[in-house]
């Protein structure tokens, strides 16, 4: 073989290395086959990010179908799993739904709703069933779902678990608290799951009336009795509601559970600290591992200025918590501190409550204010946060999804925002919603918004390249079990990379070498 054709397979080789480095060197960007078709929990993912891949575009110019009128109030998040939309219903019903159509597939009624009469006090309307999001264990093909009943002349809080398929009840588990008013009691988060248990929180109806005691419960997936974290738990302490706009608690890589706490009855500092107004990390079990809570928590209590909304879970490890006082917090997920632990805090963000849960892409949180859906900048050396807009559009716990920022307001329109600016990108009518804190889902080729008794749906495409990348299923909090297993992970995947680069060069350099040496020799054979 002579020295040309050698420089030649030489080139062809060093070039195939440097694309076969290039491509090890480069991790491969989002894609549907990494986020999740459906829509099975309260925003999106066990982390309660509120943001998918799944859809890169909605046409919004007009529904793809309604559903029928349902037989009660929408107040939670339409789901979506197995070509299929779920929703629960306040007449203690729940619907599954073509996703093709909106045709009724089953509906499966679990009893006696609760009359909105015979309760203290509250604002749902006539009737108290089914008021949190439900959640779906596609593992299990479950649905899983809290409805207020009434059983044997009170009101009776049962966990019942039915098949995606058929709507066949599986299990059915009293998750009522013994020796309480369960008539004071309100189930009003999204559920979510954690260690094959269901996991939700506790509160009071609207009004804040009675006694009762704020709880966030675990029951096993396949029953059993529930346990719970009670906040509140002193001599002569109750309230502390567990509810955040009817958010679900955030699940982080650890498996550790995040809730928002709200106002409880000390309302003087110089009583010891109750746990309300807070922001709580429980372990898998509901042991209570850390907490934070502004220095201001007993006027707060005393003014119901509590925190209420879902603290959102930044992908470097910070926390953005915010709520009735319109003040943002920038936590330190790794060290929460305790009272006065913030890192940063940014007063009247908001000229409304922000109640519910958020969207997050990376560090920036898109965030559930009620006058219009704002976004925040969360940055780490100097801590603090930045505003980057306020919409004054919108107001529902918004979500991403084709690349924009889409909420729901009180006007019952869906806006679909421009995550850069908030400026309005799209908008469509779905009728007025049941509730204050409406939140839209996205999933198998659909965008779904629940108006006061029906559900609407828009087409929407699957990408071909989404415009917004979603976060990890479940941020991962610096200093924990799952952060210190991803070190590991990245550091053993950067050392064959960098080994492979250097054996490449080293390659290259020879055969370079070796070409030029027997282009020499050629050169001084012909001249001898």
């Amino acid at each position: 073989m002579g020295p040309l054709a050698i420089a030649a397979i030489a080139v062809v080789v060093i070039i195939a290395s440097l694309v076969a480095i290039g491509t090890a060197a480069v991790p491969a960007a989002s894609s549907a086959a990494t986020d999740p078709a459906g829509w099975t929990v309260y925003h999106h993912d066990a982390a309660g990010s509120g943001v998918t891949g799944s859809v890169s575009a909605v046409d919004s110019t007009q529904p793809k179908w309604a559903s029928t009128v349902l037989d009660g109030q929408l107040y939670g998040e339409p789901l979506v799993s197995g070509g299929r939309v779920y929703m629960a219903t306040e007449n203690d019903t729940v619907y599954a739904l073509s996703a093709t159509d909106g045709a009724v597939v089953w509906e499966r009624h679990l009893g006696s709703p609760v009359p909105a009469s015979s309760l203290p006090c509250g604002n749902i309307q006539p009737t108290v069933g089914i008021t949190g999001t439900p959640v779906i264990d596609e593992s299990r093909g479950e649905l899983f779902a809290v409805a207020d009943e009434v059983v044997g002349g009170r009101s009776a809080h049962v966990l019942v678990g039915l098949s995606v398929a058929s709507g066949k009840t599986e299990m059915t588990q009293d998750v009522d608290p013994g020796g309480v008013n369960t008539d004071a009691l309100l189930q009003r988060t999204g559920l979510t799951l954690d260690a094959g248990q269901v996991i939700f929180g506790l509160g009071g109806n609207y009004g804040d009336c009675s006694t009762y005691r704020g709880r966030v419960v675990a029951v096993n997936e396949s029953g059993g009795p529930a346990v719970d974290f009670t906040v509140d738990a002193g001599d002569g302490q109750d309230k502390g509601a567990i509810w955040m706009g009817g958010g679900a608690p955030a699940v982080d890589g650890s498996g550790n559970i995040w809730v928002g706490v709200g106002n409880g009855s000390v309302t003087s500092a110089a009583r010891a600290y109750d746990y309300s107004d807070s922001v709580l990390e429980l372990s898998p079990s509901l042991r209570l591992l850390q907490f934070f809570a502004p220095t201001s928590w007993a006027s707060d209590n005393q003014q119901d200025l509590d925190l209420s909304m879902v603290p959102a879970l930044l992908s470097n490890g910070q926390v953005i918590v915010a709520g009735k006082s319109r003040t943002a917090y920038l936590l330190n997920g790794a060290r929460l501190g305790g009272i006065g632990g913030q890192l940063a805090t940014r007063g009247s963000v908001c000229s409304d409550d922000i109640d519910g849960g958020s969207a997050v892409v990376g560090t920036v949180a898109y965030l559930p204010c009620l006058s219009g859906v704002i976004a925040v900048q969360a940055d780490a050396s100097p801590a603090r946060l930045r505003m980057l807009w306020s919409s004054g559009t919108g107001g529902g716990p918004p979500i991403v999804a084709a690349g924009l920022v889409w909420t729901i307001g009180q006007n019952g329109v869906l806006y679909g925002l421009n995550p850069g600016t908030g400026a309005v990108q799209q908008q469509a009518s779905v009728g007025t919603p049941a509730n204050h804190f409406p939140t839209p889902s996205a999933g198998d080729g659909l965008l779904l918004a629940a108006a006061q008794d029906r559900v609407v749906a828009f087409a929407a495409s699957s990408p071909g390249a989404t415009a917004t990348t979603a976060p990890a299923a479940a941020t991962t909090i610096p200093g924990s079990r799952a952060a210190q297993n991803n070190a590991t992970t990245s550091t053993a995947s950067k050392g064959p990379s960098s080994v492979a680069e250097v054996v490449v060069v080293l390659v290259g350099l020879a055969v370079v070498g070796s070409i030029g040496w027997l282009l020499w020799r050629r050169r001084t054979a012909k001249s001898r």
